[in-house]
């Protein structure tokens, strides 16, 4: 696709189509960004169509110097965060309150109820570091990139998040 790594020029979303092709091949990477730094299903897809949307308002501000789902990414962290932000001003907001879904102990689910309680014990950023590290499987220095951090910084977060992880309770009774 016009605009990755040596093209040298922005990603041409000069019409719809081009903004669909885009949305196919990188939707579910900014939606699981998203999602792990809001940790919430709808606002996360609001924010994976508003990382499309500033993407097409503001093509012209990629640089090229990196792949395009990069900066796709650093734009949905940066929206996610700015949303984070505002519900925190607002704690009356019914988004933040928590939500009890029904357990099932011997389904799949349970494992992944488990996995999200561990993740939600994780600041924004290491869960943000996590999911791209494990989920996305981008090196130290992509994940630098795009969530515009230093390297020691991605080293020092996934090595912090991973003890976490490794000491979160691993289910049973309760």
């Amino acid at each position: 696709m016009a605009g990755e790594p040596g093209a040298g020029q922005p990603p041409a979303l000069d019409s719809e189509a081009a903004l669909r092709r885009l949305f196919t091949e990188h939707g579910a990477s900014v939606y699981r960004m998203a999602r792990s730094v809001l940790r919430d299903p709808g606002l996360a897809e609001d924010v994976t169509q508003e990382t499309f949307i500033k993407a097409w308002q503001h093509h012209d501000s990629y640089r090229g110097d990196a792949p395009i789902l990069h900066w796709l990414l650093r734009i949905a962290h940066n929206l996610a965060v700015s949303t984070l932000r505002t519900i925190r001003e607002d704690s009356t907001d019914p988004r933040r309150l928590p939500i009890q879904e029904p357990r099932h102990p011997d389904d799949v689910v349970e494992g992944r109820l488990l996995i999200d309680e561990a993740l939600d014990a994780l600041d924004p950023l290491s869960r943000a570091v996590v999911v791209l590290r494990e989920v996305e499987q981008l090196t130290y220095a992509e994940i630098s990139d795009v969530l515009g951090v230093p390297m020691p910084t991605v080293k020092t977060r996934l090595f912090r998040a991973r003890a976490r992880l490794r000491s979160a309770p691993k289910g049973g009774p309760r």
